[in-house]
């Protein structure tokens, strides 16, 4: 069965606004970029900032609370489509979409390129306030925990070749040059490949075919469990979508990332090289 790319490009996106059943719209950039213009009928919803720094299973709830009913408060549910955007195919709008696919959402797509490919094709863009629904959605979860890595699922596969663990942070960070945890350095046995890598220069998501050799040439086939970590988890999924893009069939996004491992003195920590 062929999966459902993650990927939308707004020709597509253009022609579904405004329609019976069309999907709901949601802007991840911040709240000035928000509003200084945005697609049609956008609801602004920022993840960024919203971390999850422990990723045992009561946090872990907590965290999956807080982030459902921001989702309602935007009238997300499962019987609409989704489609999230911020500037390009950013980390921001990713964290978006990697989190409804663990929440088991049917139809949830990135805008590929963003609104700065929205722009280039000349397509609307507005500044009216957007009424908030008058009372929260209901959206029902069915976890796909397949999706989902945390700290003990991250060293059980210390170790294990099957699974292949790849940091999406920079290289100062990977190498622990740049430190903003407790410990610098990286996951043991990670390779690295920053998330940047992944798009082309007009902010677009890379063809299968090129983001397959690219991930292939740092020893990560699409035969291997993959794992993929940043700092909070933001890079890390707009890594999980390129993954998944690229045809690999079992991609894990790590939540608590390195603000986790990093401040984490009992367990293992080795410099990237």
């Amino acid at each position: 069965m062929a999966v459902m790319s993650l990927l939308l490009a707004p020709a597509e996106l253009a022609e579904r606004l405004g329609r019976p059943g069309g999907p709901r719209v949601l802007d991840a950039r911040p709240a000035s970029q928000f509003a200084a213009g945005h697609l049609p009928g956008a609801f602004h919803l920022d993840p960024f900032g919203i971390s999850l720094i422990d990723s045992r299973p009561a946090p872990l709830k907590a965290w999956e609370w807080i982030m459902q009913h921001l989702l309602e408060l935007r009238g997300v549910t499962r019987d609409e489509p989704v489609v999230v955007y911020e500037e390009t195919s950013g980390m921001r709008a990713a964290r978006l979409v990697w989190l409804l696919t663990l929440f088991g959402h049917p139809d949830v797509r990135l805008l590929d390129g963003g609104i700065a490919r929205w722009r280039a094709d000349r397509r609307p863009i507005v500044r009216d306030a957007v009424a908030e629904p008058e009372t929260a959605a209901v959206l029902a979860i069915e976890r796909r925990p397949e999706h989902l890595a945390t700290i003990e699922d991250v060293l059980a596969a210390l170790g294990n070749r099957d699974i292949a663990i790849v940091d999406a942070r920079s290289r100062a960070e990977y190498t622990g040059t740049l430190v903003r945890a407790a410990r610098g350095g990286a996951i043991p046995g990670a390779v690295h490949l920053e998330y940047t890598a992944n798009l082309m220069l007009d902010g677009r998501y890379r063809r299968p075919s090129e983001l397959r050799s690219m991930y292939e040439a740092i020893g990560v086939s699409p035969d291997h469990e993959v794992i993929t970590y940043c700092q909070g988890a933001y890079r890390a999924a707009q890594s999980w979508i390129a993954l998944r893009e690229a045809g690999y069939p079992r991609v894990r996004c790590y939540v608590g990332s390195w603000n986790e491992w990093g401040n984490r003195t009992d367990v293992p920590v080795e410099l990237g090289s």
